[in-house]
């Protein structure tokens, strides 16, 4: 089964001779690389060849391990380097067989480098290996390799240490994915599922509905549902989180005011809302962006 290469580039503002230090230097590149735990060169056996000892781990103490080898390409352009790569593993653990790519480094002038990278590799576990390949672990992987690549230019241009850049995103991440739980919870859970529990009563206390509470937080839930979905879409949006926590505290004022009882109850709007306004504080800014992913035959295309 076929697959296209992995192909991702990104503009960096560095110097040429930075960005090669920051991507050659294993101890540099291992930093922000999130393919890779560990890097080592080996001691070289030919001149132009350098051997590499590399580690990923993958979770329940187990880790993936491989050897490779890279060499510089000598361009006939002054403004341009590149260099190429082959990798393999042993361990039969191991999805990727073997592979090889390249790094190109093109100086576009006035200090702006575009950084691509190209490759591709082969399975193991026959027929089944190159589905799990196709449908989750190579999305996965060049993911992972675009978002690396973004973690890099944060740390060039802005200062920004992989690592930190790293705990950033875990923690958008986790924030993000509590409000989209806990809206479309509120969403099913109270309101289309058991509105009985209490959420309708509310409503009929309010009296602004006229006796079509049901039709009212049905449509209640599904607007929550929807809001969780929104919450993913613009999860780097500052401005929605601000609408957001205006929403929460107008809903959860609306509520004690309803009903000032509902503060005596241990799970009340006061805890649910004041957690997910906590959540909507944390800033995505200055957080990894994805590159573009361009298609290899678009590439070829557009650059005729």
């Amino acid at each position: 089964m076929k697959q296209k290469p992995i192909y991702v580039e990104t503009v960096i503002m560095t110097e040429m001779d930075r960005l090669w230090s920051y991507t050659q230097t294993p101890e540099l590149h291992q930093q922000w690389d999130l393919r890779f735990s560990e890097i080592h060169y080996l001691p070289r056996d030919r001149a132009e060849f350098q051997r590499f000892l590399y580690k990923t781990r993958i979770g329940l103490g187990l880790e993936i391990t491989g050897i490779g080898v890279t060499r510089e390409v000598k361009q006939q352009e002054h403004y341009a380097r590149m260099s190429v790569l082959k990798f393999g593993s042993d361990q039969q653990i191991s999805l990727i067989r073997k592979g090889g790519g390249y790094w190109r480094y093109h100086d576009n002038g006035s200090g702006c480098i575009t950084f691509i990278t190209k490759y591709d590799y082969q399975t193991r576990f026959g027929l089944l290996g190159a589905w799990f390949d196709k449908l989750l672990f190579r999305p996965m992987f060049g993911a992972a390799t675009a978002w690396s690549f973004d973690v890099l230019r944060l740390w060039l241009e802005k200062g920004i240490p992989p690592a930190a850049s790293i705990s950033k995103a875990i923690i958008h991440a986790v924030s993000v994915g509590m409000l989209f739980l806990l809206w479309c919870y509120e969403g099913v859970v109270p309101k289309l599922l058991f509105p009985e529990a209490g959420e309708l009563d509310l409503l009929r206390q309010t009296g602004w509905f006229g006796g079509q509470e049901g039709i009212a937080i049905g449509l209640l839930g599904m607007a929550e549902i929807g809001i969780g979905f929104m919450t993913i879409w613009l999860h780097k949006s500052r401005l929605w989180y601000s609408i957001l926590g205006v929403l929460l505290f107008s809903l959860m004022l609306g509520a004690l005011i309803t009903d000032p009882g509902l503060l005596q109850a241990p799970f009340n709007p006061v805890t649910l809302s004041g957690s997910m306004i906590a959540f909507c504080i944390m800033p995505p800014a200055r957080l990894p962006m994805y590159p573009a992913f361009i298609d290899v035959q678009e590439h070829r295309h557009q650059s005729k």
